[in-house]
């Protein structure tokens, strides 16, 4: 019984040095985050995602003041992933700060997404998350169906490496700046965050997408335009991730079609540190988060290695 135990305990250790990572200053029990946009309204479903085994949350995207978001409908299900455009609607940065205090106590990073229509927005919900807790601030640079913010910003160089030299200038946590694949030159635009003094970058956020009923000729979306995510962005996001890995050092968090261990490697083998899963949880739920765990772990088991550094880029040398 003694030699089991003790091999059980050597198991375990070896499990956490293989899976633990570090990204932007923020440590990580293993690899995966909760993508931004789901589940992310309140801090007891968050909680349900740390339980569930997530080795970081990020929060559905914050405002200056209150946002309702676009009438339904505003989620469509498609043969490849989900569309959607639900308008950003969200409580206002202020009314989150309750939520926080309970998702402190859980000893995982908390990364609260913010998004601005100017620079001093962005940089008012910056200090405003940074002051309740935040342990970093994701930039929402990318959303693809929303005027004036979104993906107007991240499409612009200019414009978004002045709100990421105000916000660092700003506050004193970790700045994560997602960035959108609607672009010519995705590597350019992470270069321009990196330069302004991003920590991290987070590839990619939805592709702008749309779908029309054909009986009534209507787009099916109340915004007619929305964001396709799941399974059907993945090798986007892949090519993204390669893209940008060979232009920048700061780390990537990958994101973009998860949902199994082997999209998750996939996206790590690109140039990802740590990956983001949303749309996954719609049809796996939070156990989704346990199950990917499991599998990369006995990837890098099976592979020989010993920890995710080794893994990262590694499609690169060939």
């Amino acid at each position: 019984m003694a030699v089991d135990n003790f091999y059980y305990k050597e198991e375990k250790r070896k499990m956490t040095e293989r899976l633990a990572t570090t990204v932007a200053g923020l440590k990580l029990a293993n690899p995966t985050m909760l993508a931004s946009g789901i589940l992310g309204y309140t801090g007891l479903s968050l909680k349900t995602v740390i339980d569930a085994g997530a080795g970081a949350v990020v929060t559905k995207s914050m405002g200056l003041e209150p946002r309702t978001g676009y009438p339904n409908p505003t989620v469509v299900q498609t043969d490849c992933g989900l569309l959607n455009a639900m308008g950003l609607p969200n409580p206002g940065i202020s009314h989150f700060k309750e939520e926080m205090k309970q998702l402190k106590r859980t000893g995982v990073p908390i990364i609260l997404s913010i998004y601005g229509y100017s620079l001093e927005e962005f940089v008012k919900v910056a200090e405003a998350a940074a002051e309740m807790g935040a342990d970093a601030i994701e930039l929402n640079v990318s959303c693809p169906h929303i005027e004036r913010a979104g993906a107007e910003i991240g499409c612009d160089s200019t414009l978004l490496t002045e709100i990421v030299k105000q916000v660092k200038k700003a506050i004193n946590v970790p700045v994560i700046v997602k960035l959108t694949p609607n672009v010519t030159n995705i590597a350019e635009i992470a270069k321009a965050a990196e330069k302004a003094g991003a920590d991290a970058i987070t590839a990619i956020n939805t592709i702008k997408a749309m779908s029309i009923e054909t009986e009534t000729a209507r787009p099916l979306l109340a915004n007619k335009f929305g964001g396709l995510s799941g399974p059907a962005i993945k090798p986007i996001a892949v090519r993204c991730i390669y893209d940008v890995y060979k232009s920048i050092d700061v780390p990537i968090i990958g994101c973009g079609g998860v949902a199994n261990w082997r999209d998750a490697i996939e996206l790590m083998l690109a140039g990802a540190s740590a990956v983001q899963i949303g749309t996954a949880i719609a049809f796996k739920g939070p156990e989704v988060f346990s199950s990917v765990t499991a599998g990369i772990d006995a990837y890098l088991n099976r592979k020989g290695f010993k920890n995710l550094k080794e893994l990262v880029g590694l499609a690169h040398n060939h």
